[in-house]
């Protein structure tokens, strides 16, 4: 494989909210998420699991979680990352993001779009819509459907902003 063409999905890839109304298969779902658990994670400890959601009435009452959640109400299948505290309990945040953005680029590599619904701040909340047990974080909800829109490319700080060589202060010189 090239260079540019394992590159392309990492820049091409946006945030969509808005979806088509048309059913993902689930073996497209499911090939997403079998790509998505060879994320890499602290010790190889894997502790995450994923619930699918395609239930109307499940994805309308996440999309009330808050205001950021939206998009869940007209997306037509939803993966929320659920991380064990038990197998993970220092890097499960990590470990499972790590988790979440495989789900996000294999989707897309698929012809599918997302959008990374935060839900720490709502994890009781997320887990009795869900039925998750208390060591089930929901680090993640992800609105996965057909793509109805192309989000503009949005400007993205240079490296001479970012980078610092050997030593924090020693900033990237760009010419």
């Amino acid at each position: 494989m090239s260079e540019n063409a394992c590159i392309e999905p990492l820049l091409k890839r946006r945030s969509v909210r808005v979806y088509e109304d048309r059913e993902v298969p689930m073996d497209l779902v499911l090939k997403v998420l079998d790509t998505a658990r060879w994320a890499p994670s602290a010790r190889n400890a894997q502790p995450w699991e994923f619930v699918v959601v395609n239930d109307r009435k499940i994805l309308e009452e996440l999309s009330r979680i808050h205001s950021g959640a939206g998009p869940l109400s007209k997306a037509p299948v939803a993966v929320i990352v659920l991380c064990d505290t038990n197998i993970s309990p220092v890097t499960y945040q990590v470990d499972c993001a790590n988790a979440a953005l495989y789900i996000m680029l294999a989707a897309y590599c698929v012809g599918l779009g997302t959008v990374w619904i935060n839900s720490l701040r709502n994890i009781e909340e997320v887990r009795k819509i869900i039925k998750a047990p208390s060591n089930k974080v929901p680090v993640a909800i992800i609105a996965i459907g057909y793509p109805a829109e192309r989000p503009r490319i949005k400007p993205r700080k240079p490296l001479n902003q970012l980078v610092h060589i050997g030593v924090y202060g020693n900033k990237l010189s760009q010419a």
